[in-house]
């Protein structure tokens, strides 16, 4: 029996082996998936951990403009469109406009609700919820998950097609498959040694805190877990790289919050930090503004103003305190028309100096991974090896907060999925007597494949192998396009693979998973 293997138990592992297992099912395939995770007692751990437990599982309003290698994740959630509608095989609008993503996780009975910005979260309110359907999912299909199994580095097939990938483990241990899929995130990715040329680029952790130089720490420490809600721009050499608007923490070493969070994917140090406290009121209409305020405060109280008493009600008293002395000013100073300027100069433009992330533990993702370059984004098959996908956090893919890393690895983790189970299923990749040898030992290179290789089982026979990718890839999802089909798929006889003349002189030596399914049937 075929073996799809699957490396990491996170949120695109997971969601790769119920995907893998339900094309199986649907193609009547004898093959089998087998999910390998390094933690010792569990899956799913790490998604437990998102969204301050609650998981944050996507986003209402997904875009590929919010992600890195946005091309390539564009190009990747359309495939995913287009093979959730070939899946339905309906042509509504709902269909098209669906989220592939949310509806596979409401066909596992997860529901969900709305919050600001978009955000989409389990009616539960809790992580567990979102973990516990996928593992029951994954029961229920019969994935083979086996913990405390960290890989190392897999093996590709030997050249010519024959044999198997070779994964091995660190307790020394080696698993054989048709087809892998490395699921392992961000902070795994450069543990694990893959075929050549797939090289795990440096990684380094982002969307966190910042720390700030030693001069602009004397105000965070004076604020040390203080909240204010405003908008935060980065600026490089007087330019504007980045702003977000949101609620931002000051600690001692620098600051947090999900406004810094999002800008620490594009801060350097020496960049500046610039806080507006109030973003809603124009610069142009600052001075006017205060001069307003001014006025109607001292014709209330019958004289003048201190400058704590004028900021009382605009800004908490120790944020007030502390931006009146890195302006120069003193808070028992009366305030007159003079001072205007510096006011609103700090209210609108506090300033602090960027050293690097403040704090490697709570940044949510890590930058960088194996290059999109290398890989199909119809499949997530790479190139130059085929049978090996790479999902998720591993790829060089991160976006802000806001449930779009998730999405990236629900997403990513559903095409890997289908697209293994549809190569295996269809025999690509099996020997000639129709098993699955293990591979030659030491041998981890498959670097004298041909470069245009891109996700398709095996170069077209006529034309450019990047055409047939493009015509498959959209039907992803295809054995399972009609609705009677897949209720009926294990009683109907399998459908013999139309692959060309190889597939069939394949299917004539007996080496297909389409014969494996006709005797499961019996």
């Amino acid at each position: 029996m075929e073996t799809i293997a699957i490396i990491g138990g996170g949120a695109s592992g997971l969601m790769a082996a119920v995907e893998a297992s339900l094309a199986l099912r649907q193609a009547g395939a004898a093959a089998h998936v087998a999910l390998f995770e390094a933690d010792p007692e569990r899956i799913g751990r790490s998604i437990l951990a998102t969204g301050n437990g609650r998981c944050n599982i996507s986003n209402a309003c997904i875009s590929a403009d919010a992600y890195r290698n946005q091309a390539f994740v564009g190009q990747a959630l359309m495939h995913l469109q287009s093979a959730y509608v070939a899946e339905r095989g309906k042509t509504s609008m709902r269909t098209l406009e669906a989220n592939p993503v949310l509806e596979r996780f409401a066909d596992m009975g997860l529901v969900t609700r709305e919050e600001s910005g978009g955000r989409l979260y389990p009616m539960a309110n809790k992580a567990t919820s979102v973990l516990d359907v996928l593992r029951s999912a994954a029961a229920v299909l019969d994935v083979d998950v086996q913990t405390d199994k960290r890989a190392l580095r897999v093996d590709a097939p030997a050249l010519g097609g024959a044999g198997c990938f070779n994964i091995r483990f660190a307790d020394k241990t080696i698993a054989h498959a048709a087809a892998v899929i490395v699921a392992v995130g961000g902070r795994a990715a450069s543990g694990i040694q893959l075929p050549k040329p797939l090289v795990c680029s440096d990684m380094h952790p982002v969307l966190g805190p910042l720390r700030v130089d030693a001069r602009s720490a004397k105000l965070t420490r004076q604020l040390n877990n203080i909240r204010v809600r405003g908008t935060v721009h980065l600026e490089r050499s007087g330019r504007r790289i980045a702003s977000e608007r949101g609620e931002l923490l000051f600690r001692d070493y620098g600051v947090s919050g999900v406004s810094v969070f999002n800008l620490s994917r594009f801060a350097q140090p020496g960049d500046d930090l610039v806080i507006d406290f109030l973003p809603d009121i124009p610069s142009q209409d600052m001075e006017r503004f205060m001069m307003t305020r001014r006025k109607r405060m001292q014709k209330l109280l019958g004289g003048p103003l201190t400058l704590d008493r004028f900021l009382e009600g605009l800004l908490l008293p120790a944020v007030s305190a502390a931006a009146l002395r890195k302006a120069g000013l003193r808070t028992g100073d009366r305030f007159t028309r003079e001072m205007v300027p510096q006011l609103c100069n700090m209210l609108k433009g506090m300033r602090l100096t960027v050293e690097g992330i403040g704090d490697d533990r709570q940044c949510q993702v890590c930058r960088g991974g194996f290059p999109v370059e290398r890989f199909s984004p119809a499949t997530c098959e790479a190139f130059d090896v085929p049978g090996l996908f790479v999902t998720g956090e591993a790829l060089d893919v991160d976006a802000p907060c806001g449930g779009f890393n998730l999405h990236w690895a629900w997403s990513s983790g559903m095409l890997a999925g289908r697209a293994a189970a549809d190569r295996v299923a269809s025999g690509e990749g099996v020997g000639l007597d129709g098993t699955c040898a293990p591979a030659p030992a030491g041998n981890g290179s498959a670097d004298k494949r041909s470069p245009s290789y891109t996700g398709t089982s095996h170069p077209s026979s006529s034309g450019d192998s990047r055409s047939q990718a493009a015509s498959r890839s959209g039907g992803l999802h295809a054995p399972a396009s009609a609705g009677t089909r897949r209720s009926s798929s294990r009683a109907e006889k399998p459908r013999p693979s139309h692959r060309g003349e190889r597939s069939k002189s394949r299917n004539q030596r007996g080496g297909n998973a389409a014969r494996n399914a006709r005797h499961r049937n019996r």
